[in-house]
């Protein structure tokens, strides 16, 4: 039987030497395509996303304008009066003329105590004023006929004497009755009990048919004002020279926003500062009165207050975001006309909310850059464009670019 020659050993290492060094090409050729530079990932200015050379920004303008400083603090919501409605007389609890959790008038009926016991006592006192008067009114008169004897000579002067001393003890005995009669007719009064001031009755204490004493420790019920709130914060030592300073040129302004600083509560301004700096927090306290017609305010509530400190006439202000940090400090790229940047070192002062205050290295009306900075460098040549749409040559007239595909002929760019 004939059999096939095995090939050469010299042409089996040819191929399989051609077949590695296809691999190594195919290896290579992914990893050049896998780190390759996109068309817009450089350009001349080693800025990335330029085309051409031409890096996409956004500007802003450094306006001059009135900066206002404000602090933000954690506070809570205060009332500015508290009272415990306690009886002044004890009796038994008769009738409650409120409502949990009504709004109250100052003056208005909260509650009766039995009046008979106190109505008795009145009318006892006036009648011991009424019994005191008539005998005012006959030692009065005997007065009258004793002076008249003396003036004849027919009773002794001691006579007169005494009638005058026993008329004068008639008189006291007037003034004590007076007085009892008063006190009864307060007392009386004292059975219905009336608010102290306009605000928010809490929980009943006591029901009706009780017993209560003017020495009860919870008393009735709790009345909290409403309108105006307090709101009480605390302060950083170091801000506390600046802010009794404004305190003493005028009020201050502060707002009461909710704890995510989202959502409006109030407006109003600083009412007092406390007479001591708490020496373990190292923080002053201060207290603010918020207008709360709407009822937006409640007590014991967590709020973020934030105080107006300082307010700069004329100040030169940046947009936040253009603001970069570096190595040697705080900087910004400033637009030339030839729509080129150039780098300005910067001396800001504090932020608030997308404006920062700029006390050195700009100008009001330099235009600087807000997006794209990292793009950028010393001279680099850029293009303004709207915030939020491409630049004017990455732009299309309207559907996204289409091809011909497995989804069919005109199915978009994915």
């Amino acid at each position: 039987m004939n059999e096939t020659p095995p090939p050469p050993k010299s042409s089996a290492k040819g191929r399989a030497g051609c077949f590695i060094v296809i691999l190594l090409v195919l290896a290579g050729g992914g990893w050049l395509w896998m780190h390759r530079t996109p068309p817009q990932a450089a350009g001349p200015g080693g800025g990335r996303g330029s085309r051409g050379g031409t890096a996409a920004v956004t500007v802003a303008e450094v306006k001059q304008e009135d900066f206002e400083e404000w602090i933000s603090l954690a506070g809570t919501v205060t009332s500015l009066q508290v009272v415990v409605v306690r009886s002044r007389v004890d009796g038994q609890l008769d009738k409650v003329r409120f409502v949990e959790g009504q709004m109250v008038q100052k003056g208005d009926l909260l509650a009766e105590i039995d009046p008979r016991p106190f109505q008795v006592t009145l009318d006892q006192a006036k009648g011991q004023l009424a019994r005191d008067e008539a005998l005012m009114a006959n030692a009065n008169k005997d007065m009258d006929r004793y002076t008249e004897l003396l003036k004849q000579d027919s009773i002794a002067r001691q006579q007169v004497d005494t009638q005058k001393s026993l008329v004068r003890q008639y008189e006291a005995a007037l003034v004590s009755d007076r007085a009892a009669v008063a006190s009864a007719e307060l007392q009386l009064s004292y059975t219905k009990i009336v608010a102290p001031l306009t605000g928010r009755v809490g929980l009943r204490q006591v029901d009706a048919g009780n017993m209560i004493r003017s020495t009860d420790a919870n008393g009735l019920v709790i009345i909290t004002q409403m309108d105006p709130m307090g709101v009480v914060f605390s302060i950083p030592q170091e801000r506390v020279a600046t802010v009794r300073k404004r305190f003493t040129e005028g009020p201050v302004l502060m707002e009461a926003v909710d704890k995510e600083m989202n959502k409006l509560l109030g407006r109003g301004q600083l009412l007092s500062i406390d007479n001591l700096i708490d020496s373990t927090s190292g923080t002053l306290k201060l207290k603010a009165q918020v207008p709360n017609t709407d009822g937006r305010l409640f007590p014991n509530e967590f709020v973020i207050t934030r105080l107006l400190v300082n307010t700069q006439k004329g100040a030169t202000v940046a947009p936040a975001t253009a603001i970069q940090r570096g190595a040697k400090g705080a900087y910004a790229y400033v637009l030339k006309d030839d729509s080129t940047v150039t780098l300005h070192n910067v001396v800001t002062g504090p932020t608030q909310g997308d404006r920062v205050l700029i006390t050195e290295g700009l100008k009001p009306g330099d235009k600087v850059v807000t997006q794209g900075v990292d793009r950028l460098k010393e001279g680099a040549k850029v293009e303004v464009v709207t915030p939020g749409k491409p630049p004017l040559a990455d732009a299309t007239k309207g559907e996204r670019p289409k091809r011909e595909g497995k989804g069919g002929k005109g199915a978009p760019l994915p």
